[in-house]
């Protein structure tokens, strides 16, 4: 790809299923995590594109070409007492790296919370990609190290679900 190509961002259609699934499974590939990836194109699209979707994504694209996406959802802040959205993934094909597609697809979300009255956007980056972390730094993105992610799934929150 050419460094000066325009990058654009749209909603993602019913018909951007299996290449939002692609994404999802190259992001876990690029994470070392492609085997925990249970998600079929089928899952994807119920998700995003069922009557009322709790679940949302943007394509990036060059020349009507997708090159990357982003899948987020909202959430609320009971201190703000305000919602604001969550990144879940932010991915973008290798080859179309440096072209400005990660900055599109979050500029669009921060203009979706600006417009909308949303108290901010967040989202989680592994400690290992050092790569990401510097392209967020860059952005003005602060690390919220006070803060530890806690997960229950699998076998723990079965148990917790019936204790």
């Amino acid at each position: 790809m050419i460094p000066n190509m325009t990058v654009t961002v749209r909603p993602a259609a019913a018909s951007d299923a299996a290449t939002i699934h692609h994404f999802i499974r190259a992001l876990a590939e690029y994470e070392h995590l492609l085997h925990e990836v249970e998600a079929t194109e089928a899952d994807i699209t119920q998700a995003l594109f069922a009557p009322q979707p709790r679940l949302f994504c943007d394509i990036a694209e060059v020349d009507g070409a997708p090159i990357g996406f982003a899948v987020w959802f909202y959430n609320y802040s009971t201190f703000t007492g305000r919602h604001g959205i969550y990144l879940e993934d932010l991915f973008v094909e290798p080859e179309a790296r440096g072209l400005g597609a990660g900055k599109a697809l979050l500029k669009r979300l921060a203009e979706r919370c600006r417009d909308e009255g949303l108290t901010r956007l967040e989202w989680a980056v592994l400690d290992w990609n050092a790569p990401s972390i510097a392209f967020y730094d860059s952005l003005g993105a602060s690390a919220k190290t006070d803060w530890i992610t806690r997960r229950l799934s699998g076998e723990a929150l079965e148990r917790m679900a019936t204790t």
